[in-house]
C-alpha cells in the first residue's frame, strides 16, 4: 500500500500526546507522535505514566484542540472514558480525543469507547486499510479547527480569576491577532519575570522545574506561570513542545504553563510571548518565567522581556576562549553551570566566573562572588540548585522591590553527585560475568588439552600393539 501524503492543517494544530503506562506503548506514542509532528502540528510531549488529570490539565492549559494516547493495558475503557467526562466537566467539550493500542482495545470495546465520545480508536485493521500516515491524517484533518472562545465579554473576568482554559484561550487569540479581545490585559500591572535561556540540551526545563518546586515550596501562598518556548521544524511547521516531559513540579493547582513554538526559524522566543506576559500579568501571578529554545553563542533575545535573565550552561563548552564568545555571559545576571557532575567542572566553573569578571570590570570583586553558580539538576535536593534558587530569589526581591521574605536556607556545599553505586564499583557485575568467562575459557582450553593428550596416548598404545 503506498503511504499518502501528509495532510495539511489551515490553522496551527496542538495535540497533547501521551501513554498512561509504562507498558511498552511508550515507544509506539514516540513514532505516532514524530508523524503528527512531520505533518504540521505543534506537538505538547508528556512521555508515559500521565495520569487522566495531568493529561485533561496540560490540554486546557495548552489550549490544544485533540488528545492523541496509546494504551497497552486493561483499564483503556475507563480511562478513556474519564478523560471525556472530565473534559466535559470542566467546559472543553470541544477537545478531540484519539487513541490506539493495538489488538488489545477489542471492536466491541471500540464501539463502547466511541458512545462514549471518544472521537476515534484506530484498531490494527485501520491500521492495514490506512497506513500510518493515513491514520494521522485522519486525525489531524478532525483536529483541524480553531478552539472556540465562549462569551468573550467575560473572557476579562475569568483570566482575572486564573481560570486556566480562559488563560489558555486568551493566550491564543494573542496568537491569531484577535487582539481586540485581549484589550483588557494591555494596561495590567506587570508581575516579575525571570528569564531563562541556554544551549540547547544544557538542562534548562529540569533546572526550571526545580527552580518551581522550591519557589513553591518557598512561598506557599503564591503563584507562578512558566512561558516555555520550543523551536519550529523550517521543512514541516511542526514543532515538538516537550519541555512538560521534564517538568513535575507544573502539576500544581498554583502553576500554569502554556509552551509555544517560535514559528520562525533562527530565532528563541515567539513573539507573542510579550502577549502572554501581558496576559498572565492581568491574572496576577506572582511570578512568570520564560524559558526560551536552545540559543548559539550570539543570541541574548531573552534580555529584552525578563527582569531577571539566567544563562544556563554546561561546563563542556570547549576552550576557555569560547567563552569571550557567548553574548549572554556580558548580559545574564545570573549563571548556572548544569551538569557539575561533567568531568572537568570545576575548572569550567573558575573560567565561567573569571569571564563574567572581565565582561563586567569586576577585578575588586572576589572570583567567589561572582554569581555563577555549579548545579546537577537531576539530582534531589542538590545544593548547588538551592544556592542558585535563593540567589535569583534575593535578585528578584532586589530588581523588582518585591516584599518576598525567603526562608530557604542555603550551605556553602558545592554540587556533588551522589551515587547509590560508588563508581569504582558501577561493573562489579560485569567484572564477575568477566571473571566466570575468563574461567569458562580456561577450563575449556585445558578440556582440550587433555583431550588432546588423551589422544595422543592412544595413537601409542595403537602402535606399541
Amino acid at each position: 500500500m503506498q503511504s499518502p501524503a501528509p495532510y495539511t492543517p489551515s490553522t496551527k494544530v496542538r495535540v497533547v500526546t501521551a501513554a498512561s503506562l509504562f507498558d511498552g506503548h511508550d515507544a509506539a506514542i514516540n513514532v505516532m507522535r514524530r508523524i503528527i509532528q512531520a505533518t504540521g502540528c505543534e506537538v505538547v510531549h508528556l512521555g508515559h505514566n500521565r495520569s487522566v488529570r495531568e493529561v485533561v490539565e496540560c490540554a486546557i492549559q495548552e489550549d490544544a484542540q485533540a488528545i492523541a494516547m496509546t494504551s497497552y493495558q486493561g483499564g483503556h475503557v475507563e480511562y478513556l472514558t474519564y478523560m471525556r467526562q472530565l473534559l466535559d466537566e470542566r467546559g472543553a467539550q470541544h477537545i478531540r480525543i484519539f487513541a490506539g493500542g493495538g489488538g488489545t482495545i477489542l471492536p466491541s470495546e471500540i464501539d463502547t469507547l466511541h458512545t462514549n465520545g471518544i472521537t476515534r480508536v484506530y484498531s490494527p485493521d485501520d491500521g492495514r486499510a490506512m497506513g500510518l500516515q493515513g491514520m494521522i491524517n485522519d486525525l489531524v484533518q478532525k483536529s483541524d479547527f480553531i478552539s472556540p472562545v465562549p462569551e468573550p465579554a467575560t473572557l476579562s473576568g475569568r483570566v482575572q480569576a486564573k481560570d486556566p482554559m480562559a488563560i489558555a484561550q486568551a493566550i491564543s487569540c494573542a496568537e491569531r491577532g484577535e487582539h481586540n479581545l485581549i484589550a483588557f490585559a494591555n494596561d495590567a500591572r506587570r508581575s516579575p519575570v525571570l528569564g531563562i535561556t541556554g544551549t540547547g540540551g544544557a538542562g534548562k526545563s529540569s533546572l526550571t522545574d526545580e527552580l518551581v518546586r522550591r519557589f513553591l515550596l518557598d512561598h506557599p501562598d503564591k503563584t507562578i506561570a512558566v512561558v516555555s518556548v520550543d523551536p519550529s521544524k523550517r521543512k514541516t511547521g511542526g514543532a515538538l513542545l516537550g519541555d512538560r516531559i521534564r517538568m513535575n513540579a507544573v502539576s500544581d493547582p498554583r502553576v500554569y504553563m502554556r509552551s509555544f513554538a517560535t514559528r520562525e526559524s533562527n530565532v528563541a522566543l515567539n513573539p507573542h510571548v510579550r502577549d502572554a506576559i501581558k496576559i498572565l500579568s492581568y491574572a496576577q501571578f506572582d511570578l512568570i518565567i520564560v524559558e526560551t529554545a536552545g540559543i548559539g553563542q550570539s543570541d541574548s533575545q531573552i534580555t529584552d522581556l525578563a527582569d531577571v535573565s539566567m544563562y544556563v550552561m554546561t561546563p563542556e563548552f570547549g576552550a576557555a576562549t569560547q567563552l569571550e564568545k557567548i553574548d549572554m555571559i556580558d548580559y545574564a545576571d545570573i549563571i548556572a553551570l548544569n551538569k557539575f557532575d561533567k568531568r572537568g567542572a570545576l575548572d569550567a566553573l573558575r573560567d565561567v566566573r573569571k569571564q563574567y569578571q572581565r565582561s563586567r570590570q569586576l577585578f575588586s570583586s572576589p572570583l567567589d562572588h561572582m554569581p555563577v553558580y555549579g548545579t546537577i539538576a537531576s539530582q534531589f535536593n542538590d545544593p548547588g540548585a538551592n544556592t542558585l534558587y535563593r540567589a535569583v530569589n534575593d535578585l528578584l526581591v532586589q530588581k523588582c522591590s518585591l516584599s518576598w521574605t525567603s526562608s530557604y536556607m542555603v550551605t556553602d556545599e558545592m554540587s556533588e553527585k551522589i551515587y547509590i553505586i560508588p563508581p569504582d564499583r558501577t561493573r562489579y557485575l560485569a567484572e564477575i560475568v568477566e571473571s566466570n568467562r575468563r574461567y569458562d575459557g580456561f577450563v575449556e582450553e585445558q578440556s582440550q588439552l587433555a583431550r588432546s593428550l588423551w589422544q595422543v596416548r592412544g595413537v601409542l598404545e595403537q602402535l606399541q600393539k
